[in-house]
């Protein structure tokens, strides 16, 4: 049930009555609690039901974001305002007349250690108000509180390696739930993100733990190949307690939360010295759990997610916003060996790009092996069991140094958002690409309609992806050469 006195419309959800706020002609409700504060007895465990609520909730303004010390790149460099009590999200929609709209539920990125659903370039209005669609933005536990696996300790805390997957999950049981009073369909739900969002996506995909809660699927820049083995996540853990100095779980339980993110961040530095994570890092979705029992991709190439169509891609320059250095003869030679592979890999791409430097060859196989090659072996995978796929490449460039299509860029685009807070820095001075813009928001939004995109699904014999740039257009077995270089290593 919903209600609207002049411009404060208020929603009844399952937990207690919401107040949400009117601006630019879409109605926004903030900081909803979709379950339990995960704090104290319930750190490290799954998520708890919220408690209901008997005055109308004030809900026009953000929740907090989840504990998080930023990176200091360029699209995390500012101090968010967060708290262990993180678990909220937000709504955005077109109205509050149950007119059963299309819903998009945005899972933010940021490595599963940084981020939040209120960061300005996911503003929903767009989508709302142009594409009579209903925008969900959510927090989810980041880094070791979300993602250390602690299951030696008991059953409560099996889960404790997927909590953070396990936090999407009851945002889209709450989305089934509650969305119809704020105008949206249950059932016809697409989960999206991008980076550590996409890997969220396709690991919601692979798990039959989540089926029924979506029905299409928009993984940017994450594919299925970025979670961690038992093995691996049970090292994560060693290491982390050993940077913790807590060797029990009372100790674990009772450690502040800034002790637990300044630990986190020198486990994430031991890790990537033992280079065990082979291109994933500490604190990613553990496997061997009632979320992902197995490997993310063998679900997957088993059928899992097979009925859910999928709109994927990656960005032309991903690692740009990684590899901000020159990288010398010497540099590149260890990066390829810590990928697994060696000089003919790095042959195949001088071949590949003859007039490259060695900076851009670099970032050519950064991109390719963690994001373009993951993705294409996702279309490969849901190819094989008869699902719907379609890939894209995002290839306009950025004007600001050598960013080019960097990883993220392709956000504001999708979004329709590029006079948002921070977007300039990325895409640099000069007219607003908003032509291209347009043409990608609205492919989004066809999408998430459940309409014809204008190119057909991938498959093997022609593997067509669309190339959004200036102008857009169709490749057919564009990207050969490069598979062929990654044959034996992915």
């Amino acid at each position: 049930m919903a209600t609207q006195k002049s411009s404060l419309p208020i929603v009844q959800t399952t937990s207690g009555a919401l107040l949400g706020r009117e601006k630019g002609g879409v109605f926004l409700f903030n900081g909803i609690p979709y379950a339990a504060p995960p704090t104290g007895e319930n750190r490290f465990k799954r998520a708890m039901p919220v408690e209901p609520w008997d005055d109308i909730r004030d809900a026009t303004r953000f929740g907090p974001a989840a504990p998080q010390i930023p990176s200091g790149g360029m699209t995390d460099n500012v101090q968010v305002r967060w708290n262990e009590d993180c678990l909220f999200l937000n709504v955005c929609t077109p109205s509050v007349e149950q007119l059963k709209r299309p819903v998009l539920v945005w899972i933010h990125g940021g490595a599963y250690r940084t981020g939040q659903g209120a960061i300005p370039w996911y503003n929903g209005s767009s989508f709302a108000a142009n594409g009579n669609i209903v925008v969900v933005s959510i927090n989810y536990r980041l880094g070791a509180l979300g993602f250390t696996d602690l299951s030696e300790f008991g059953e409560d805390f099996a889960t404790s390696g997927i909590n953070g997957t396990l936090d999407q999950i009851t945002a889209l049981e709450w989305v089934r739930d509650n969305i119809e009073n704020f105008g949206g369909d249950p059932d016809q739900v697409t989960i999206a993100g991008e980076s550590a969002g996409g890997f969220s996506v396709t690991t919601l995909l692979g798990s039959d733990r989540a089926q029924g809660l979506f029905h299409r699927a928009i993984p940017q820049s994450g594919a299925a190949h970025h979670t961690l083995t038992k093995t691996t996540g049970q090292q994560v853990t060693r290491l982390f307690m050993e940077e913790l100095n807590a060797y029990d779980l009372q100790h674990i339980q009772a450690a502040s939360v800034l002790d637990i993110l300044e630990a986190q961040q020198r486990t994430s530095a031991a890790f990537e010295k033992t280079g065990l994570g082979n291109g994933v890092q500490a604190f990613y979705p553990v496997e061997g759990n009632e979320v992902i029992p197995k490997s993310l991709l063998a679900a997957i190439q088993s059928g899992v997610g097979a009925g859910v169509p999928v709109l994927t891609g990656t960005n032309k320059d991903e690692a740009s916003l990684f590899i901000f250095q020159e990288v010398n003869p010497s540099q590149l030679n260890e990066q390829v060996e810590g990928l697994g592979g060696g000089p003919e890999l790095i042959a195949a791409y001088k071949k590949i790009y003859p007039a490259a430097t060695t900076t851009e060859i670099a970032i050519a196989i950064s991109t390719d092996f963690t994001f373009k090659v993951p993705a294409i072996r996702l279309a490969e995978a849901r190819q094989a069991v008869g699902a719907e796929t379609h890939l894209y490449q995002f290839d306009w460039e950025s004007r600001t140094g050598h960013l080019k299509a960097t990883h993220a860029l392709e956000i504001p685009f999708a979004f329709n958002t590029l006079q948002s807070a921070g977007v300039k820095l990325f895409i640099g001075d000069g007219p607003l690409p908003q032509a291209l813009a347009d043409d990608m928001h609205q492919t989004w939004t066809t999408f998430i309609k459940g309409q014809r995109l204008d190119w057909p699904g991938y498959d093997t014999a022609r593997r067509a992806t669309m190339h959004f740039n200036t102008t857009s257009h169709l490749v057919e077995n564009g990207e050969l050469d490069i598979l062929n270089a990654w044959q034996a290593l992915r």
